[in-house]
């Protein structure tokens, strides 16, 4: 028989992408079956995620992820996952940003689907393929309704309670996805391509087994196709409760968890231990220097408001300027509202430090440096991301990607003093409340 060198280049390709057999010894835990060793709780509660008889048991509540201690670039990822109950849902990232993307409780990233009993035609339990906040990928196949999102080939998940086994090759932006041993979906041209590896909580029980990673040799990508590396921070919020914040019954029923939104109704009914405190949300713990991520949206309807125009230096009037308002909110940083961070729909916008500011004993740069440098807030109704700095007596606060606040000076505040969010009357969501402890 005549052989083509096109048809041994084909076999060379096709041994290429063989799966790896079972005992490969190259392979490497990514869970040790004891503990949750190597892993990171990004957003959600201490006891969302557990490692319990050999397995990493999700428990669905709130909704959230955890993610590797690691970032990976090219890879081969096997594992095993069963949900508990019908229609459940969870997910396997990959390529993923440390932290949540803003607005929402998950993270950007390529997510491998983990579905439960659900069939349309855009989406299916068979191991979809998609790109998720701001990630970017090429499907396999067009997608019906134009989604960067690959169904797959043909249907070859089992149903809860059976237990199901995927193999996720990703090499050079190209991910493949194997299903109970055949592959059935993957894209191309995934951005970013180096990144963390999480598994998604989604409302429902489900368990995981058997992870284990075989690495590749990289190929260098740009800094621009790869995930930053952020550590060190920790949810303030489990979603399930208000551990971590002080109880008062005052606040029952207006500070409410709702998975992983905090909302408030703008009613508390806390009296605290004086007018400073009364309605706040107060951290148990008090803090000295920090990075504090939090998101924000208003959810009041938006009425007309009149108030002194904010002038250069600081001062009030005597001219009044109209704007859409939605309410007034904020955080208070080292147990002071003069040191309020302020979340507002004034035009001159969200991130001012009002307290120094409007205080004339202070020198002319702190009371102008406390004033946005411009208005970076979104549209009432969206979300909203503060990313605060405190260290000894200066803040720096970002809004939305946009340094509103640079490294302004706070004189006399307190070393050290616990966080809060303010209750000013109006209504308003948090999200994704992370902070980072600094030394």
């Amino acid at each position: 028989m005549r052989v083509q060198l096109r048809d041994v280049v084909l076999l060379v390709v096709v041994m290429a992408t063989w799966p790896v057999a079972a005992d490969d010894d190259s392979f490497a835990p990514l869970f040790n079956g004891k503990d949750l060793s190597g892993w990171v709780p990004v957003n959600v509660a201490p006891n969302t995620f557990t490692a319990k008889d050999g397995l990493i048991v999700s428990t669905g509540k709130p909704t959230g992820v955890l993610r590797s201690a690691k970032q990976y670039e090219n890879f081969i990822l096997e594992l095993e996952w069963r949900h508990m109950q019908p229609k459940g849902n969870a997910g396997v990232f990959v390529w993923s940003h440390p932290l949540t993307a803003q607005g929402t409780p998950f993270a950007k990233s390529i997510e491998v689907q983990v579905l439960d009993g659900h069939e349309t035609a855009n989406y299916t339990s068979h191991g979809d393929v998609f790109s998720i906040h701001g990630a970017r990928m090429k499907p396999d196949r067009p997608h019906p309704a134009g989604a960067e999102r690959c169904l797959p080939s043909e249907k070859r998940s089992k149903p809860s309670p059976e237990w199901n086994h995927y193999r996720v090759e990703c090499r050079d932006g190209v991910l493949k996805l194997a299903v109970n041993g055949k592959v059935v979906s993957g894209g191309s041209e995934c951005r970013p391509r180096k990144g963390y590896i999480c598994l998604e909580s989604e409302g429902s029980e489900c368990h995981f087994r058997n992870l284990r990673i075989k690495e590749l040799p990289s190929s260098n990508p740009p800094a621009d196709e790869v995930q930053p590396v952020i550590d060190g921070f920790r949810s303030l919020y489990t979603g399930l409760d208000l551990a971590n914040w002080v109880s008062d019954p005052g606040h029952v029923g207006h500070w409410q968890p709702q998975d992983w939104v905090l909302n408030y109704d703008g009613k508390s009914e806390a009296k605290g231990t004086g007018p400073a405190d009364a309605g706040h949300l107060w951290t148990e713990k008090e803090f000295g220097d920090f990075e504090l991520i939090c998101d924000w949206k208003w959810t009041g309807k938006p009425k007309t408001s009149k108030r002194p125009v904010i002038q250069p230096n600081g001062d009030e009037g005597p001219e009044e300027e109209e704007f859409a308002d939605a309410g007034d909110s904020g955080i208070y940083l080292r147990g002071n509202d003069k040191s309020q961070i302020n979340m507002w729909c004034r035009p001159i916008g969200s991130g001012e430090i009002r307290g120094y500011r409007l205080d004339k004993s202070m020198p002319a740069e702190v009371r102008t440096g406390c004033i946005p440098k411009k208005r970076a807030d979104k549209p009432i109704g969206q979300w909203n991301r503060f990313h605060i700095t405190m260290k000894g007596d200066r803040t720096t606060v970002v809004l939305n990607g946009e340094t509103v606040i640079d490294n302004v000076q706070l004189p006399g505040i307190p070393a050290r003093g616990r966080i809060a969010l303010q209750h000013h009357g109006d209504p308003i969501q948090f999200a994704s409340i992370l902070i980072r402890e600094l030394k």
